[in-house]
């Protein structure tokens, strides 16, 4: 039996689904075992792996070049999110993989990403074909719900909650971009839009992580799924002024070219708008000077009393 399917056989022991039994699943478990046709599974060890693998990201082999090189199958660049989400997602839902074990701050869009083997995992993956097999994974299946719950709980740990005015909890996934979000709702708003109420916030791992679908539908704001939101927005009622906010950790300032989209966007919008552009510090700052649209506002997190207007003839106020 090629290993391919002895790694099927195996999925299926662990409590994968049919759609997880198939060729690209077992090569991914092939790969995240560091198992070649010709070693047996006594020899798996727990390797951390990207998904793809490339020059910019060398620190984790990537699984579909693992499986190119030792297995002669050959993905498509672009089958790195059928990997993701139609395969090793399943993995760390069943206990079989950790996602960033040796960093869990990871923002979900880095390019380090990456994954290993669970250790109760490879513990009873190196028993297959020996006697205690049938034992082992019994016993892995029966506690995969306290694997999945062990594992959880370690990544929420990662997390960063905040607590609205109204009492409400948002929970942001690690991320510097998320830290600038946090900052624009914690450090910005009080200071320069103090009152003002949270309509809308992103998260890099749920995109609309909070909304408020009333008030931005009476103010006139798409709120469908084609939507192209800024990152942040906030509504001072008293003055009826609605500030949107892009936080940039490597790229979307507001730049002339997203300042016509968000105008288009907002043309039934009544209410006097505001576009900021917010960075973690001096540094990012300085990389979008040249691509910042003229009348929009910049703040910056690192020294959080202060806001630079990109000329006109008033500070911060509606276009």
């Amino acid at each position: 039996m090629s290993k391919i399917e002895e790694a099927k056989i195996i999925l299926k022991a662990l409590g994968l689904p049919k759609r997880q039994q198939n060729d690209r699943s077992a090569l991914t478990l092939l790969a995240l075992c560091g198992l070649k046709e010709i070693d047996s599974w006594s020899k798996a060890k727990a390797v951390c792996m990207s998904v793809m693998g490339n020059k910019e990201n060398a620190k984790y082999q990537g699984i579909m070049r693992f499986i190119a090189e030792h297995y002669n199958k050959k993905y498509a660049e672009n089958s790195r999110e059928t990997f993701r989400r139609q395969t090793l997602h399943q993995f760390v839902q069943a206990g079989i993989v950790i996602h960033n074990p040796e960093n869990p701050n990871l923002p979900t869009n880095s390019k380090d990403n990456h994954y290993q083997l669970s250790p109760e995992a490879l513990n009873v993956i190196k028993t297959f074909n020996t006697k205690k097999w049938n034992k082992e994974s019994k016993h892995f299946k029966e506690n995969v719900g306290l694997l999945r719950d062990k594992y959880l709980k370690k990544r929420e740990l990662q997390k960063t909650p905040i607590i609205l005015k109204g009492g409400k909890e948002l929970v942001f996934s690690p991320g510097k971009h998320n830290e600038v979000q946090i900052a624009i709702i914690e450090e910005f708003a009080p200071r320069f839009a103090p009152g003002s109420d949270l309509l809308y916030v992103g998260d890099t791992a749920k995109k609309d992580l909070y909304m408020d679908k009333v008030i931005l539908g009476r103010l006139g704001v798409p709120i469908d799924e084609h939507s192209k939101l800024p990152d942040v927005v906030l509504y001072d009622r008293k003055k009826n002024w609605l500030f949107l906010i892009e936080a940039v950790t490597s790229h979307g300032p507001v730049s002339p070219k997203r300042l016509v989209e968000m105008e288009k966007l907002l043309e039934n919008c009544k209410a006097g708008k505001i576009y900021v552009t917010a960075f973690p510090d001096i540094k990012e700052f300085k990389k979008h000077t040249t691509n910042l649209a003229w009348e929009t506002e910049v703040w910056v997190a690192s020294f959080p009393d202060h806001m630079i207007h990109f000329n006109g003839d008033r500070f911060m106020g509606p276009r």
